[in-house]
């Protein structure tokens, strides 16, 4: 596997956030997401995870909220790619590139009927938080919030998080 910039618009990026929508509406009973959707111009970092044959199977972007802090979004992984650390390393990678840029604080909107997502944020060192920016005023009965401080730079070693990973989230498998 391996994990690489894209653009917001990229037809793959497209593609896998519209099967993320439809995923979400299922579990929701067809509600539509909560907050402000994501979009090119607000978009500062879009990830991309391909498999071994260059296949697109997950995805995550970054939006900045204001200096030193961004919002996590659409994370997802193609459910054929499910169990095998792909939301793993796409997280470590996006806190990674958020640091590059000065982001030292992530916050994310996930939903209850997520236990996955949640279990992953928790795992990682997120905790839960109130409901912040545009998801004040939507008042979502299933919304959940998190947010990480992320650790200083000398913390990382090539961009990963020392508590068991041992390559860089940005290069292939050997």
């Amino acid at each position: 596997m391996r994990i690489e910039p894209a653009a917001w618009d990229d037809a793959e990026v497209r593609g896998l956030t519209a099967a993320q929508q439809v995923e979400l509406r299922a579990r929701y009973d067809g509600a539509g997401e909560p907050g402000v959707p994501p979009s090119a111009a607000d978009v500062g970092v879009v990830l991309l995870a391909r498999d071994a044959d260059g296949t697109a199977i997950g995805c995550g972007a970054l939006r900045e909220l204001e200096p030193g802090v961004a919002e996590l979004k659409r994370m997802y992984v193609v459910p054929a790619a499910r169990g095998r650390g792909v939301s793993r390393r796409l997280l470590t990678a996006l806190e990674a590139a958020a640091l590059e840029r000065g982001w030292t604080t992530l916050r994310l909107e996930t939903g209850t009927r997520q236990p996955e997502a949640v279990g992953l944020y928790e795992s990682a060192g997120y905790r839960p938080i109130p409901a912040f920016g545009a998801y004040v005023a939507d008042d979502d009965p299933f919304a959940v919030f998190f947010e990480r401080g992320l650790p200083a730079r000398d913390d990382l070693v090539g961009g990963v998080r020392q508590r068991g990973w041992s390559t860089h989230p940005l290069l292939e498998d050997p």
